[in-house]
């Protein structure tokens, strides 16, 4: 980052605008003749933070990297709107006896720090920091703000205003209806922590919202009973569903712009007992494809996977539990085989990452476009490659297989809890065993492990019995790094930060046909290829404990023992 444009880096990371940079640049330094566009320059900075921080050296401003967010009291931001604070880009901080501590990411910002002086009737010390972290500290405490329910309990079902249609999450104002402000904060929250499904759930006395991250369900917080009626309708509102009807399950889409980022959200709700049960998915449609070599795959999965998607015919399927990346490996391929003189169309649903080249097709069941309507079309717009986003029926079994018998590459997926199992699992829906085991090339079987927070992990050497219930010999143990998980404020105090995949790839030789005409069962299947070479799940996720990318804990969890 030694050649950074300055200027440009600076405009990105702060709220100045571009004729204030080059004023600032342009003024001397303190000690110098040089400016202080001349004295940046000469400097390497690894990140734009660091770039900040010396400017702010420069001008003579404190800079504060690490905001301690639950030090801001709410009752600050009473007086002060979001959209002010984050248009403006300050927020006050601390409250001392004679100034106000305001944070900023435009120190040259005269207007609103005068603001900020009249509302407090004192004056103003600023810390600097940079636009990124001001907005994100701007969300969470309002946030905290909003979570706040100190009174909520004072407000009435029929004060609110559930009509509005939410356009992007940030823009609640100061006016909004509690429950607009309410769900807002627990889908802005949901984003910021990366969870991947939200629960609301009732009960006979209570309501509870939990949010799945890693993996992993956790409580966030209990709104109001009182309020239940209203939150399940806000939200149906939002996804275009029947806010009337609460007998039968329902299925809805809420798109929303958080942050900048495109999210979607496919809603469920179920009735029970004690009222509607809703389950959301959030998926971020602006996020980009991730390349095969960066999923976690080791060496020799590579080698076969890259084999197997270079096959000019055949079906290649992936399978594993419900969220455990299979779609993203197949938009891995996609993206790997995606070349200019090749047609790829792909059937999903829903679209959850743009590809630029490739047809993409939604399945919408309201009209018939199915899976096997998709793929039945396909067959007329001459495409190489072909990608399904589940085989879920027979007809969709047979013309996958049909598709692939006439020339085309098929990618597809389907759930089976290894790769040996998917040949029963094909079976059972009624697919041939010789069209099988003639069609299909290879099966790759995948599941996600937590990774290990990198702040908090800590070496250690496992007991006899550990290495025993996982199968590591002590002779694999000598140049591992094993570590265990201790929790900290980066990780929320969970020990753990983000997933990687375990993966196992089963590819289709002689022998395994033999088994698949035979109707063979999968562990008979498993064995043979285990005989054959391939790497099991418990290989790999021994390789990521040894690593120490993971726990044996998580190990143990998500595999089991190979007969």
């Amino acid at each position: 980052m030694a050649q950074m444009d300055i200027p440009l880096v600076l405009v990105k990371a702060t709220s100045l605008n571009a004729d204030q940079i080059k004023s600032v640049l342009r003024n001397p330094a303190t000690s110098r003749a040089a400016t202080v566009g001349e004295t940046l320059s000469r400097k390497e900075y690894s990140t734009a933070e660091e770039l900040v921080a010396e400017l702010c050296r420069e001008m003579g401003l404190d800079f504060i990297r690490d905001i301690p967010v639950n030090e801001i009291s709410a009752d600050l931001i009473r007086d002060l709107p979001i959209n002010y604070a984050k248009t403006q880009g300050i927020l006050p901080y601390r409250e001392e006896a004679d100034c106000v501590v305001l944070l900023t990411s435009n120190p040259l910002n005269t207007k609103a720090m005068d603001d900020v002086r009249v509302i407090f009737g004192k004056r103003i010390r600023l810390l600097v920091t940079t636009t990124q972290k001001l907005q994100d500290t701007i969300n969470r405490v309002y946030e905290k703000s909003t979570a706040n329910l100190n009174g909520m309990d004072e407000i009435e079902e029929d004060e609110m205003d559930l009509e509005d249609p939410i356009i992007d999450l940030l823009e609640a104002g100061e006016d909004d209806a509690p429950v607009i402000k309410m769900v807002n904060a627990v889908l802005f929250r949901a984003v910021k922590e990366k969870a991947s499904d939200i629960h609301i759930e009732p009960y006979e006395k209570e309501m509870v919202v939990r949010y799945r991250t890693d993996g992993q369900l956790y409580d966030v917080f209990k709104p109001p009973k009182k309020l239940q009626n209203a939150i399940t309708s806000r939200i149906k509102v939002m996804a275009n569903l029947n806010i009337a009807e609460k007998r039968l399950p329902q299925d809805g889409r809420i798109p929303l712009k958080v942050g900048g980022k495109d999210i979607d959200i496919r809603l469920s709700t179920v009735p029970t007992t004690f009222g509607e049960r809703m389950v959301m998915r959030l998926q971020d449609k602006s996020s980009q494809t991730r390349e095969l070599h960066q999923m976690g795959f080791s060496e020799d999965t590579m080698t076969v996977l890259n084999d197997l998607i270079e096959r000019s015919y055949g079906i290649l399927i992936v399978t594993g539990p419900t969220g455990s990346g299979k779609s993203t490996t197949l938009y891995g391929c996609v993206s790997k085989l995606n070349k200019p003189d090749i047609n790829i169309l792909t059937v999903e649903d829903p679209v959850e990452q743009r590809i630029q080249g490739v047809g993409q097709v939604q399945v919408n069941a309201k009209i018939g476009l199915t899976f096997a309507a998709g793929l039945r079309s396909f067959l007329r717009q001459d495409p190489d490659i072909i990608m399904v986003g589940e085989i879920r029926d027979l007809e969709t079994a047979e013309l996958a297989i049909n598709s692939s018998l006439t020339g085309h590459l098929v990618l597809s997926t389907i759930h089976a809890n290894d790769a040996a199992g998917a040949f029963p699992r094909l079976m059972d829906i009624g697919a041939e065993p010789f069209l099988i085991a003639t069609s299909v090339l290879g099966i790759l079987a995948q599941r996600l492990v937590r990774v290990l927070c990198p702040h908090c992990k800590v070496p250690y050497a496992p007991s006899d019995f550990e290495l025993q219930t996982i199968g590591i010999t002590k002779e694999q143990m000598k140049n591992s790094n094993v570590c265990r998980a201790m929790g900290c404020e980066h990780c929320g105090q969970k020990g753990y930060l983000g997933r990687t995949l375990i993966a196992e790839v089963l590819p289709v030789t002689d022998d395994i046909k033999s088994l698949i005409m035979q109707k063979r069962d999968s562990g008979a299947i498993k064995k043979q290829a285990i005989a054959n070479g391939m790497k099991t799940f418990r290989d790999h996720g021994i390789q990521k404990v040894l690593a120490g990318t993971t726990t044996i804990e998580e190990l143990l969890s998500n595999t089991q023992i190979d007969l």
